[in-house]
């Protein structure tokens, strides 16, 4: 950091440091003051009507949110809280996106918001339907690389880093040294959570800005059923670790066609709520890796499920006090497809970069090319040309609902298949993906036309004079 972002962050931690002093003689009032600090920090970096939503919420205790908002600070060290403010929202929030917008135009291409990586392929697990198992203990990142991407990132904008693997815990006191170095970027990483004990919590705690993410399925029988016996058990264990330190921590659901209704039932989501989650992040099942079945895909009457369930639970009124996020049924409020260095790209641990965690295609590696070539090359520049694939965000992505999308950027690229064991060509994915895609496209676009949607206000590249321009629509 420079000496003039060094004493900004002094000042911003100095007035956090008032407020949380004494947010308990009166929650209401110093949430709503530090809503303000919020808002001179971003300036017009976020849209006026979020900052009044926020307001409103602390407003109205009988909101979820509000009820959210208190259970953090019960729950959460004040210490680690004020680092992860002065990470996420300082860093990320007002340094990262003014940065990352700039570099758009500069460059001429996308620059991520954040960065997915893996810290090695090695996973002490092999779920059903993860390709990670398929790995084993072949490759890992140096902590040289690890350290390299981060910076380089920063540079660009990026502020916020997720691990995933493998299971990368293995990695964990490597990713709190990255933690020691880059106190202005904030990291989480999805885990199994076999591995959290006392020390990773007073690491966590003596760094403030890592959180995790812990994989479970629902209750035990379905949990154990997909990741193996006794996983279920582990990860409320690691919970309730987490949770009498003081640390922040969320689940993540793989949802598929066997588990929807357990991991969306209000016995789990309560559960969840009393173990002292904050953050729940819901994934589809993606068909990637050769021993992945289509058949866990789910069907099109599940993601319409899905789709209205989100917005249930996400009620200020009625839903439950956790933040939420469904990277499919999202797509409306992120304009669609987030990868290819829209929003974010991943890392291998063999350091190919990957235009998604789920798209296993790779034309650059960190070890030949910088973030920013790659983010130039061709397979990058596709992804960015071509977004969104769909008009309809309830259909964003180039493999699940768009294969034919995937098929042509892949061919027209070079782009090569960077699966560790066994080559897995764009046709064998998309051909799994095919009849779901066909399948939901009439359902998706019915709900698409009779439901209101939110404007994101993104900017593609069809949008920029260039792209106006090469689309005749100047």
């Amino acid at each position: 950091m420079t000496i003039k972002e060094k004493a900004e962050r002094l000042a911003v931690g100095t007035a956090i440091d008032g407020l949380l002093k004494y947010i308990d003689k009166n929650p209401q009032e110093n949430l709503l003051k530090l809503i303000d600090l919020g808002e001179k920090l971003l300036g017009d970096t976020f849209p006026k009507k979020n900052i009044e939503a926020a307001r409103r919420i602390i407003r109205e205790q009988d909101n979820v949110y509000y009820t959210l908002a208190m259970n953090i600070l019960n729950d959460l060290d004040r210490a680690m809280l004020k680092k992860m403010i002065l990470a996420i929202g300082l860093g990320a929030g007002v340094k990262g996106t003014k940065a990352v917008r700039e570099n758009r135009e500069k460059y001429k291409c996308n620059i991520p918001f954040q960065i997915l990586l893996d810290p090695t392929s090695a996973c002490n697990c092999k779920c059903k339907g993860c390709w990670a198992a398929e790995y084993g203990h072949k490759n890992n990142l140096t902590y040289e690389e690890m350290s390299s991407i981060v910076s380089q990132g920063r540079e660009l904008g990026t502020h916020f880093y997720m691990f995933t693997g493998g299971e990368p815990l293995i990695r964990k006191d490597d990713i709190v040294k990255l933690c020691e170095e880059y106190p202005d970027c904030g990291f989480m990483a999805y885990t199994n959570g076999h591995l959290v004990d006392e020390k990773l919590c007073d690491d966590m705690l003596r760094v403030g800005i890592l959180a995790l993410a812990l994989s479970i399925e629902g209750d035990e029988e379905a949990t154990d059923e997909r990741r193996g016996e006794g996983n279920y058990q582990k990860v409320i264990s690691a919970m309730k670790l987490l949770r009498s330190k003081g640390c922040l921590y969320g689940i993540s659901v793989c949802y598929t066609r066997n588990n929807v209704e357990k991991v969306t039932s209000d016995e789990f989501l309560d559960k969840m709520v009393e173990l002292g989650v904050k953050y729940a992040l819901y994934f589809n099942f993606m068909p990637v890796g050769h021993d992945a079945s289509p058949e866990l895909i789910p069907t099109p009457e599940q993601r319409e499920y899905m789709y209205k369930w989100l917005r249930r639970v996400r009620n200020g009124k009625s839903g439950k006090p956790l933040f939420f996020m469904d990277f499919q049924s999202d797509g409306e409020y992120v304009g669609g497809c987030i990868a290819g260095g829209r929003n974010y790209f991943h890392i291998n641990s063999a350091g190919d970069m990957e235009p998604c965690v789920f798209i296993h295609f790779s034309d650059s590696n960190i070890r030949t090319h910088t973030l920013l070539e790659a983010l130039q090359r061709p397979l990058f520049m596709a992804f960015r040309h071509d977004q969104p694939f769909n008009d309809n965000h309830l259909r964003p992505c180039p493999m699940l609902e768009n294969p034919q999308c995937l098929r042509d950027i892949v061919s027209r690229t070079g782009a090569k298949s960077t699966n560790l064991i066994q080559e897995e060509t764009a046709e064998m994915l998309c051909s799994k993906c095919d009849k779901f895609a066909k399948e939901w496209a009439p359902r998706a676009d019915e709900l698409w036309k009779s439901t209101k949607h939110p404007n994101p206000k993104t900017q593609y590249y069809r949008d920029t004079p260039e792209g106006k321009q090469e689309f005749g629509l100047n």
